[in-house]
């Protein structure tokens, strides 16, 4: 069953009163196009879950995924001459933004939880193999969600009988998902599948097609990287000991053990987005709605004759354009500056371009640049004044890949949940930081890891084997544990591009790339948000959860700082 199917299959089981009685099973039998007894199973009430937490519909995909955690991981930008925002956007509190992100993820566990508990113990379709997977499903909703805001709701939530639950620290939620993941592998064990036919999770597991030594895998590896993130917290008791229980365990190793969910290519944006969604409902190229790729990704990427370039980015359209000074006020004041700024941007990039005009003595200056040529990225966080010269035309915009519409072609980009090339950065970077258990040559390591993501977005053979040979980003044989450190976290952060919320991670924890997490200082060019500037170390708690649950949260906030996006979360404390 796929998920166009999915509505009208669980309006079946709605009717017959599936959850209020199983004896009226035998009811069933008076529709022809009802679901019978002996064909309904839990296997169908995990696809929706899962592809809610990774594409939900429009509106979450385009506020928590696109505008918050893609842009705060630094890989697009807004802020060029089409766009509806300066890239102050989102660093400058809003609470209708916010609040789309809060309610996203306050709003996503019960779908989850409904599948839990039918698989539980006691539930109507106890399985419990179907419930290891919902437990480390569990575990990636909860990493993502904590990591966002910081303490949140969690050993109380899916208590029927408390309506306001407790907010716990990331210790203990952390604690609590490593506490889950390892009863999810022990009762997996050698097992391979959920059960026999309708038992069989099957295509319905939109993540690991119903294997279950997938899962299993997966599971240890969301282990090590949570053991990773926590390693030398303040007050961390339990992180060294999480990575080398892992790391004596199968972690995803091959190009087949990626956790990729292929995004359903038909149904409506308002069920399941992607990137499509918002870039060619709000026009396309030219939108208000549009985006570019951001400085940072473009940089690593073409000064290291990175092959995953031409699959994350178009060049340049280019084209002439005039320029024209101000008459009055800062904006006058400013424009040589402004322009001198687009201008080292384009050199630094090492672009080809043609300027006539003097932005020191003239009123007036014309860029030319040369069709799908350069390969430039925008800088992040340029403030609004800038705009008028931030021509998208100059700047990378994403390859069709990534925005092409729904229906057109069945190569449309899978979300990623958890990468067989990550597993391996977090194994090299445990061996260069000496943690017990974790062996071999981090060199090797580092090095299978660039390889397995860059087969993941696929780049050819020859290619990788290039740039693993030639470009010092893909070696870490020599150097300093934090030059070493800033080449994984970088190939991190790269193998990530789409995952916003896991590349903003990597950035707090790692601290790079360093001109993400070194923020900006000039207000006469960027946007300094309400953090002056500072990399955002979290977002600001919903108005739901200062409406309905404001005393639990003042404690939260009481132990964990300021509801401010500045204040540093624990796992990414110093």
């Amino acid at each position: 069953m796929n998920m166009k199917t999915f509505k009208s299959f669980i309006l079946s089981i709605f009717v017959v009163g599936l959850f209020s009685c199983t004896k009226d099973f035998i009811d069933i039998n008076k529709d022809p196009n009802a679901i019978t007894a002996n064909q309904a199973s839990a296997k169908y009430f995990l696809t929706v879950p899962q592809y809610k937490l990774y594409a939900p519909d429009n509106f979450p995909y385009w506020r928590a995924m696109l505008i918050h955690a893609d842009r705060f991981a630094g890989y697009f930008t807004f802020g060029d001459n089409y766009s509806w925002w300066s890239d102050e956007l989102a660093y400058k509190y809003d609470p209708a933004y916010t609040d789309a992100t809060w309610d996203f993820f306050d709003g996503y566990f019960g779908q989850l939880d409904n599948y839990m508990k039918l698989t539980a113990p006691k539930g109507v379709f106890a399985n419990k193999y179907m419930y290891a997977v919902g437990q480390v499903m569990k575990g990636l909703y909860f990493q993502m969600y904590t990591e966002t805001f910081g303490e949140i709701p969690y050993t109380q939530v899916g208590d029927s009988s408390i309506v306001l639950p407790a907010y716990d620290t990331q210790q203990t939620i952390y604690k609590g998902i490593i506490a889950d993941l390892n009863a999810a592998m022990a009762t997996i064990g050698d097992s391979t599948r959920t059960g026999q036919g309708i038992q069989d999770l099957g295509s319905n597991d939109l993540y690991c097609n119903g294997d279950l030594q997938k899962w299993k895998k997966l599971a240890n590896t969301l282990k090590l990287r949570i053991g990773m993130r926590a390693l030398g917290s303040p007050g961390d008791d339990f992180a060294t000991t999480t990575i080398t229980e892992a790391l004596s365990k199968d972690l995803l190793s091959t190009d087949a053990d990626n956790v990729l969910m292929q995004k359903d290519n038909v149904i409506s944006k308002w069920n399941s987005d992607s990137y499509a969604g918002a870039w060619l409902d709000f026009g396309g190229f030219g939108s208000g709605g549009g985006w570019t790729i951001s400085k940072p990704m473009i940089d690593n990427l073409r000064n290291y004759k990175d092959p995953r370039l031409v699959k994350f980015a178009k060049p340049a359209i280019g084209g002439t354009f005039k320029f024209s000074k101000p008459k009055e006020g800062s904006d006058n004041t400013l424009w040589p500056k402004r322009v001198a700024f687009l201008l080292k941007t384009l050199d630094d990039a090492k672009a080809v371009y043609t300027k006539t005009g003097n932005e020191q003595t003239d009123t007036v200056i014309t860029i030319t640049m040369p069709a799908n040529v350069n390969y430039v990225g925008q800088p992040v966080r340029l403030n609004g004044f800038m705009s008028p010269l931030i021509r998208r035309e100059f700047f990378c915009t994403p390859t069709d890949y990534f925005v092409v519409k729904k229906g057109t072609t069945s190569n449309i980009y899978p979300e990623i949940v958890l990468t067989t090339a990550e597993a391996y950065f977090l194994k090299a970077e445990a061996i260069v930081r000496g943690v017990g258990g974790a062996s071999g040559d981090a060199n090797t390591t580092f090095q299978d890891g660039i390889r397995r993501s860059m087969k993941m977005w696929g780049c050819a053979d020859g290619d990788i084997e290039t740039y693993i040979a030639s470009s010092d980003l893909a070696n870490i044989s020599s150097g300093s544990m934090d030059q070493k450190i800033e080449k994984i976290a970088t190939q991190r952060w790269i193998n990530s591009f789409t995952e916003g919320f896991e590349g903003w991670a990597v950035v707090r924890k790692l601290g790079y790339p360093l001109e993400l997490a070194n923020g900006v200082s000039d207000p006469d060019i960027y946007g300094l948000g309400d953090t002056n500037g500072k990399y955002p170390e979290r977002m600001i708690y919903g108005s739901s959860a200062k409406s309905k649950n404001a005393a639990n949260l003042a404690v939260a906030v009481s132990r964990q700082g300021p509801d401010a996006e500045d204040t540093k979360l624990w796992f990414s404390q110093p």
